[in-house]
C-alpha cells in the first residue's frame, strides 16, 4: 500500500473538518486507491509548525509541542510530503503570502491543493504554468462556490465547450442582506443578525462593497475563459447605497436586487462587471435567495448551463468537501 503525505499550511475551521471528513473516508480511500494518506506537517500563524512523518493526530493538537520559530515557508521548504495543502485566510487586494507558499509547494515538485481564492485570482496562469512544467497538480475547487465542482464541471463533464460568458450570485453576505431587506429588516439590522449567525465577517467591507464578488469572478474568468485579470480590473460596486425605499420600488414592480458578477469577452479583452442590478421576479438569479449561490455559464455548445448551491446555513463542510474532493483526484493521477 502507498502512502501519500500532507502538509497543511493553515489549519482553521476548514482544516479540521478536511482531517475529520479524511478519517470518516479512510477505508474507502484504502480500498479504492491502495493509499493510506497521512497528515505529516501543519503551520499556523498562532502556534508555529508541527512535523510527524508518522502521521498527526488534529484532534488533539492541543496536547502537542509545536516548533513557534518555524515560519510556513519553512515548513513548505524543508517538510516531507507529497501534497501541499494552502488554507491560509485569503488577502483579497494582493493574494499573497498564499501565491508564495503554492509557488514554493510547486517548485518543490509537490502538487498543490488550496481553499484560497487569491491565488486563483492574481496569479491562476502562472501557477498553473509552473505546475504543468513540474508535472504536478494544482487544484483548487473550493475557491468558489465551497465544494460545489464548477472547476470540474467545465474541465471534465463540459469538455470541448468554450465558455462564452459567466453569471452569477458569489457572494452569500450580499445576497443575505438584499433579500432580508426585501423582508422589511434594515441594511444595519442585517448585518448584525448575519454576524450573529456567524456567517458575516466581524469587519463585512470586503463582501459590501462587492471585493469577494470581484475575486470570485476573477477566478472563474481566469480558469474557465483562459484569460489573465485581476479582482483590481473588474469594475465593482457594492450594495451600500441601496436604500429601502428602492428594494421597495422594485418589490412592488415583481423586481429584485442582486449583486451579479458577470464576466465575458469583448473585442478579444476580458471585461468582469459586479454591481447591484434589477432582475425580474422570474428570472433564475431571483429565487436565489438568503446565502444560496448560484453561477451560470454560457457555452457555445452546450447553452447555458447553470449550479446552484442551496445553503441555508452555511458551513465549513462544503469548502471542506472541496478540499478533499481535489485529494482524491490527486490521487487518481498519481494511481495512474
Amino acid at each position: 500500500m502507498k502512502t501519500i503525505k500532507l502538509a497543511l499550511i493553515g489549519c482553521g475551521n476548514v482544516g479540521k473538518a478536511f482531517a475529520r471528513m479524511l478519517r470518516q473516508k479512510t477505508d474507502d480511500i484504502c480500498e479504492n486507491f491502495d493509499t493510506e494518506v497521512r497528515i505529516t506537517a501543519i503551520c499556523t500563524r498562532s502556534k508555529g509548525a508541527l512535523t510527524d512523518s508518522r502521521g498527526i493526530d488534529i484532534e488533539h493538537l492541543d496536547d502537542q509541542v509545536f516548533d513557534g520559530k518555524k515560519s510556513a515557508m519553512e515548513v513548505i521548504a524543508e517538510a516531507d510530503y507529497d501534497v501541499l495543502i494552502e488554507l491560509t485566510p485569503i488577502n483579497i487586494l494582493t493574494g499573497m503570502p498564499a501565491i508564495e507558499h503554492i509557488r514554493d509547494g510547486i517548485n518543490r515538485g509537490k502538487h498543490v491543493i488550496t481553499a484560497n481564492k487569491g491565488p486563483v485570482a492574481w496569479a491562476y496562469r502562472e501557477l498553473s504554468d509552473l505546475a504543468a512544467a513540474k508535472g504536478v497538480c494544482f487544484c483548487h475547487e473550493a475557491a468558489v462556490m465551497d465544494g460545489v465542482p464548477v472547476f470540474n464541471l467545465a474541465k471534465e463533464t463540459l469538455m470541448g465547450c468554450r465558455i462564452t460568458e459567466i453569471k452569477g450570485i458569489l457572494n452569500a453576505t450580499t445576497n443575505y442582506i438584499l433579500n432580508e431587506m426585501e423582508k422589511g429588516v434594515a441594511y444595519e439590522d442585517a448585518v448584525k443578525e448575519g454576524q450573529r449567525r456567524g456567517f458575516v465577517e466581524a469587519d463585512p467591507a470586503m463582501d459590501l462593497e462587492g471585493w469577494d464578488a470581484a475575486a470570485k469572478l476573477t477566478a472563474l474568468m481566469n480558469v474557465l475563459m483562459d484569460v489573465k485579470i485581476t479582482p483590481q480590473e473588474i469594475r465593482r460596486e457594492g450594495i451600500g447605497a441601496i436604500t429601502k425605499e428602492q428594494i421597495d420600488q422594485a418589490k412592488a414592480r415583481g423586481q429584485k436586487y442582486k449583486l451579479l458578477c458577470h464576466g465575458k469577452i469583448e473585442n478579444g479583452r476580458p471585461i468582469g462587471t459586479v454591481g447591484p442590478q434589477l432582475v425580474g421576479g422570474d428570472a433564475l438569479f431571483a429565487s436565489i435567495n438568503g446565502t444560496a449561490a448560484c453561477v451560470t455559464l454560457t457555452t457555445d455548445l452546450m447553452g447555458d448551463v447553470s449550479v446552484i448551491e442551496h445553503v441555508y446555513e452555511p458551513e465549513i463542510d462544503q469548502t471542506a468537501y472541496g478540499v478533499l474532493s481535489d485529494l482524491l483526484r490527486i490521487l487518481t493521477v498519481i494511481e495512474k
